[in-house]
């Protein structure tokens, strides 16, 4: 945002010393480099959060993306929290189904070569 306002200033600058040429094309470039605004998807990403907690209850959501993916339909990627469980969730964009579904166990604090770390 701040960038768009110091090109608009020194456009308004440059007008009043070349009569208005490159100001015109400092305000293009500042739109030419703003992204196409995305088509909004039908199922809102409070509604995903919904279903996916639906599908695992007494789970928390500890991350959620929204996934263009082009030519496929684009969907919500949800990853729950319950317990030691880790759940990743997909909800279809446009209907609301839930295409993938996932558990998996959080290793984060297990070692994985069985050792407990005692020496007895």
């Amino acid at each position: 945002m701040r960038i768009t306002k110091k090109l608009i200033v020194a456009g308004i600058v440059s007008v009043a010393a070349t009569g208005g040429a490159v100001y015109a094309t400092a305000a293009y470039a500042s739109e030419a480099a703003q992204p196409l605004p995305a088509v909004a998807p039908k199922v809102t990403a409070e509604q995903a959060i919904g279903i996916a907690l639906k599908q695992v209850p007494g789970s928390w959501v500890s991350e959620l993306d929204f996934d263009s993916r082009g030519q496929q339909a684009d969907v919500w990627e949800l990853e729950l929290t319950k317990g030691a469980e880790r759940h990743e969730v997909d909800v279809d964009a446009a209907s609301g189904k839930v295409t993938k579904q996932q558990a998996d166990q959080d290793d984060d604090d297990q070692n994985d070569d069985g050792d407990d770390g005692d020496d007895d």
